[in-house]
């Protein structure tokens, strides 16, 4: 319960805010606009300025010209943190709330990895919860690396049932040693529980799936499709640029129905893979339908090194800030922010089910980034609250200190 303090601070950060001169992406490109917040939505938005009676009590943020987008949505992070492959000490911490908000991204969805026993569910949707009360939009899947997926109720199906913020199962792996190794039937039990729980709630009710160095690759997908009568959109898998021949594959099941998720990682000169960028490219120029793919940071998570025998050689940690990188990468290549924006916005909350997130427009959530000229996040709006102010952090999670 909130105190009569801590009641008015909050009226007081839910004010009405009146955006300004504002060159508006939504994705597509709607030129200089005005826009009134009220409510946690977008109420109003128009060429003409508004004049509203001071009454309202209305706070004005003036743009400039600067360029207003959906906040992006980072479908693929370890908020519990991830790790663990190098030992208990290789545990990733779990991220504070600006390290999201800071990079620009305003929907998050947690999940497990390969560490699905000392982190566990109970610990996720706490976590998510945590996030939400301190004003990120948060949800998670079920499950994690391996089979058995660990639930709370049990059953994969009654935990998007039941749990508010499930939606769907992830991040199970496959074609990676550190999988439990699923065959065809295991893989098609799950996705058909994701089905079902999706069309029980209106959930995304999908399989979130890691893509590991395998030459496997997605033949467990393939097969999938080929075989049995579930939609291809319950499969999403992910990591799908690690290998080139590995996305090229990901490419056509893109175009049989899948939407599949680029990561957003740091990719040397000489390695087969594909950095987001030059993924997101070669995804849009195959001609694959641009609504079917994402990208995604694995913020929190390990992005480890093996060696022959599987042993950890090294290992970085994945950032949200990869998201808004990369974006800014592809616009100084020259290319068109409204070609590109969709794969970090709408594309993910279609996918995922998220109404009213991914877009700007009336009715639509009220969770926005202001891009200065270099496309840094300088300000970010949450559900009609200020996170980030000219590149200042004004909220915080409860255990972040002033200089976090």
């Amino acid at each position: 319960m909130l105190d009569g303090a801590a009641r008015a601070r909050h009226a007081a950060a839910m004010k009405p805010i009146l955006i300004r001169n504002a060159d508006v992406f939504a994705p597509e490109p709607l030129g200089r606009q005005h826009l009134l917040l009220a409510g946690g939505r977008i109420i109003w938005m128009g060429s003409t300025d508004l004049e509203l009676p001071p009454v309202l009590d209305v706070d004005t943020l003036d743009l400039g010209g600067r360029r207003l987008i959906p906040g992006l949505i980072d479908g693929h992070v370890h908020v519990t943190g991830g790790g663990g492959e190098a030992g208990f000490a290789s545990r990733v911490p779990a991220p504070k709330l600006s390290r999201y908000t800071r990079a620009g991204v305003t929907t998050v969805v947690g999940l497990l990895g390969t560490d699905d026993v000392s982190r566990g569910p109970r610990e996720l949707v706490a976590t998510v919860n945590a996030l939400r009360e301190e004003g990120l939009n948060a949800f998670a899947y079920a499950g994690g690396y391996h089979l058995p997926p660990v639930t709370l109720t049990g059953a994969v199906r009654s935990d998007l049932v039941f749990i508010d913020c499930l939606l769907g199962v992830g991040e199970l792996a496959i074609s990676d040693h550190r999988s439990s190794q699923p065959t065809l039937d295991e893989l098609l039990r799950i996705a058909s529980e994701c089905h079902v729980a999706g069309l029980m709630t209106g959930k995304a009710g999908i399989l979130h799936l890691h893509l590991g160095d395998g030459p496997r690759g997605l033949e467990l997908v393939r097969r999938a499709l080929d075989e049995t009568e579930l939609p291809a959109r319950v499969f999403n898998p992910t990591h799908v640029n690690r290998r080139k021949a590995l996305f090229a594959e990901a490419i056509d099941l893109a175009r049989r129905g899948c939407h599949v998720d680029i990561t957003a990682f740091p990719v040397e000169d000489g390695e087969d893979a594909w950095s987001a960028e030059d993924a997101l490219m070669r995804y849009l120029d195959s001609g694959a339908p641009p609504n079917r793919v994402t990208i995604s940071s694995d913020a929190g998570g390990c992005l480890p090194c093996f060696d022959a025998e599987g042993r950890v050689t090294g290992m970085g940690v994945g950032e949200s800030g990869a998201l808004l990188e990369s974006l800014r990468a592809l616009l100084a290549r020259g290319v068109a922010l409204a070609d590109v924006l969709p794969a970090y916005t709408r594309n993910a909350a279609d996918l995922l089910r998220l109404g009213g997130k991914g877009r700007i427009e009336a009715g639509a959530d009220a969770d926005l980034v202001v891009l200065d000229e270099a496309g840094h996040a300088c300000d970010v709006i949450i559900g009609g609250l200020l996170h980030l102010r000219d590149g200042q952090v004004v909220r915080r999670g409860m255990f972040e200190h002033d200089s976090g």
